[in-house]
């Protein structure tokens, strides 16, 4: 035990020692000593004041600003601070105010002046984001909601003065815009509906918008897409669409704020400057009208505050192909006449004014506000009009109009189908407007009554077999009729037809059956006329059938026509030739000839002198024989003769008949054959004498 009393002192020092190690915090406490850490402040609050003249808070304060017991408004920064007696100050470490990304912080102030009346949220104080609290409260900081909110970071801020809500930014998608309703500021005036514009930074500078003279209530100005510091306190902001007006449509405007629109006109008159209404306050500032607007949008996307604005998207205004439009405007000045007196059934009036336009439209599509304007479209082509129930055309004109309905002459009734053409000149469509105001006015005040009157008419100046017969004539001197009496009402009768006539059944069943009669008769003549052509049909069938044989004996006929006068000209050319030839040989002959026949006569001649100087020098009978036995030398007859013949009874006789002896028996060698025989049926020669 000894020992331990003997180290009392020093076991109490390492026991003391162990203790401030461990509670060297609570140790440094106990001697008025405190310590921030870089992430914290320390708020004090002071218990009591022993002395002096800030010992008491003035009634309503709440943070002290001068010593006074209570709530300090100053707070400890990071760091070592002294004299902060535990018995006179207590002290809280608080973690900084930490405002994270896509966050606001939103105010409150438990202290600091009262607010005034009528107002819901405080005036912004410069006080470093409310880390200063001295100077918000100094600055005359007014307790309640602040103006003021603080972006994302990190605050020292005093928690026994400040509240911080976090709250989520304002975040705009795109396709959208925030509308805004402002809690606070100036009163709207008396009529209005919708708060005048402040530039105050797409209300996230609250001081600029009280500074600027902002009103409470909806706002005109709106907030396009992105992310935005806006205090939802102050304002209240709702997603709204933006307005998008598709192609080939239009948007009809109406406006809730502006000025009253004058006694008599229905809509606004156009104004400039305000960005196709995306800009409310240069609209009202420029003297737009509220009420229905004539000008109209066109296709695209607008912020359009719909607090503002409505629109009512409708399709644009089309003319079709072979139509003109014409315009009757409800809005604008009032319009004088422009055509004079040779128009005296309606004003038109200049593009622009109040009336019927005298220029129509031409086919196409217009943005025309259908609630300022009416385009009534007339058709400048050739319109058909059936006068026959339940025959209608796509126009729909002739929708009511029905079979007309006649009484004859004769008294019969009967029913007729007429169809009339009618053509609109383009520059007579706004008359024709101005005095109908459609064209179905047109149809029943018109082309009704003068159309079934002239027919009526027309058919109680003859019978009706009268006018089934002269339908054509009818339907002549109706085209003219009617073409002069729609002329006057600038219109033109192009033509008049005729359809379906339905005279009385009895008069048809007469007229029918005297039909039928004239057709049986005329059946019975076509039958007769059928078999005459029958007939000839058959004849020439059959003509027909021996065509080819007459065709063919006609060919021959022809080709030994044609062979018999190619051998005639063969013949007659080989008589030419013949005859040619012959001529020829009988000039050859007769050349020959006389030749033949001078030689013989020359040599006759010489001869004849030999011989008549051989005669004179023997006597004839002896110069005959001598010639005579040289003839018979010459020709190889023999002088003593096979045969003699006998009988005779002088010398000359037998002479005469050796000589016969040996011409027979001459003409026997030339009939024998080379064997020696004689050829058979050859006639043996008669001798002239016998034994």
């Amino acid at each position: 035990m000894d020992p331990i009393i003997n180290n009392a002192g020093l076991i109490a020092g390492i026991v003391g020692l162990m203790v401030m190690v461990v509670f060297w915090r609570a140790v440094l406490w106990l001697f008025g000593v405190i310590i921030v850490s870089d992430d914290s402040l320390g708020s004090v609050t002071k218990k009591f004041v022993i002395f002096g003249a800030n010992s008491k808070l003035p009634d309503g304060q709440i943070v002290a600003l001068e010593g006074e017991a209570g709530y300090q408004a100053d707070t400890l920064s990071p760091g070592l601070h002294l004299g902060l007696w535990p018995w006179q100050y207590a002290i809280d470490l608080i973690k900084f105010t930490v405002i994270p990304q896509g966050k606001i912080g939103v105010v409150q102030a438990c202290d600091g002046k009262p607010l005034p009346s009528g107002r819901i949220i405080a005036r912004d104080v410069d006080c470093n984001y409310f880390q200063d609290a001295r100077a918000f409260l100094k600055g005359g900081g007014e307790r309640g909601p602040q103006m003021k909110v603080i972006p994302p970071g990190s605050y020292r801020i005093n928690p026994l003065l400040f509240t911080v809500e976090l709250r989520d930014a304002t975040e705009v998608p795109q396709g959208r815009l925030g509308v805004v309703e402002a809690h606070d500021g100036r009163p709207l005036p008396v009529g209005r509906i919708i708060a005048n514009g402040v530039d105050c930074d797409s209300f996230q500078d609250a001081n600029a918008f009280f500074d600027g003279g902002g009103e409470r209530g909806p706002q005109m100005k709106v907030i396009p897409p992105g992310n935005y510091r806006i205090n939802p306190i102050l304002f209240d902001v709702k997603l709204a669409d933006v307005t998008d007006i598709p192609e080939n449509k239009i948007g009809v405007v109406t406006v809730k704020e502006g000025a009253p629109l004058a006694t008599g006109e229905i809509a606004g008159a156009e104004v400039s400057g305000h960005n196709m209404f995306q800009d409310p306050d240069k609209f009202v500032a420029n003297g737009g009208n509220k009420g229905l607007q004539e000008q109209v949008l066109l296709a695209g996307r607008y912020f359009l505050n719909p607090r503002f604005v409505t629109v009512e998207v409708v399709e644009m205004t089309t003319v079709p192909i072979a139509n003109v439009g014409v315009v009757i405007a409800y809005v604008g000045k009032e319009g004088k006449d422009v055509t004079g007196d040779s128009f005296k059934h309606g004003n038109l009036v200049a593009k622009g004014d109040k009336g019927v336009w005298v220029d129509p439209l031409d086919p196409g599509k217009y943005p025309i506000n259908p609630n300022t304007h009416k385009v009534v479209n007339v058709p400048t082509a050739n319109v058909v009009l059936n006068w026959a129930t339940g025959k209608t055309e796509a126009h729909n004109l002739d929708a009511n109009l029905s079979t007309i309905t006649v009484r004859s002459a004769d008294g019969f009734k009967f029913n007729l189908d007429v169809s009339q053409i009618i053509h609109i000149p383009r520059n007579d469509a706004p008359k024709v407007i101005a005095r109908f105001g459609a064209m179905s006015a047109l149809v029943t005040q018109v082309l009704e009554p003068t159309i079934g009157n002239y027919f009526r008419n027309a058919a109680q100046g003859s019978d009706v077999i009268d006018f089934l017969k002269n339908r054509s004539v009818r339907q002549g001197e109706a085209r003219i009729a009617i073409a002069a009496a729609l002329g006057e009402y600038n219109v033109a009768g192009v033509d008049t037809l005729i359809g379906d006539i339905d005279p009385p059944e009895k008069l048809m069943d007469t007229l029918t059956n005297r039909k039928i009669a004239e057709q049986e008769r005329v059946t019975y003549q076509t039958q007769r006329e059928a078999q005459a052509v029958r007939q000839d049909l058959l004849q020439a069938t059959a003509l027909a059938d021996t065509q080819a044989r007459v065709v063919d004996a006609e060919r021959k006929v022809m080709i030994a026509e044609y062979e018999a006068s190619a051998m005639v000209k063969k013949a007659e050319g080989d008589a030419k030739s013949k005859t040619i030839n012959a001529e020829a040989d009988a000039n050859v002959l007769r050349t020959v000839g006389e030749a033949e026949g001078a030689k013989i006569l020359a040599v006759g001649g010489a001869e004849a002198k030999v011989i008549e100087q051989k005669v004179s020098s023997m006597e004839a009978g002896n110069y005959a024989v001598v010639q005579v036995a040289e003839a018979l030398a010459k020709g190889g007859i023999k002088i003593v003769p096979d045969i003699v013949a006998g009988g005779g009874d002088g010398m000359s006789g037998g002479l005469t008949q050796v000589l016969l002896g040996n011409l027979v028996h001459q003409q026997l060698q030339q009939r024998k054959g080379t064997d020696g025989t004689s050829k058979p049926g050859a006639p043996l020669p008669t001798p002239t004498g016998s034994n």
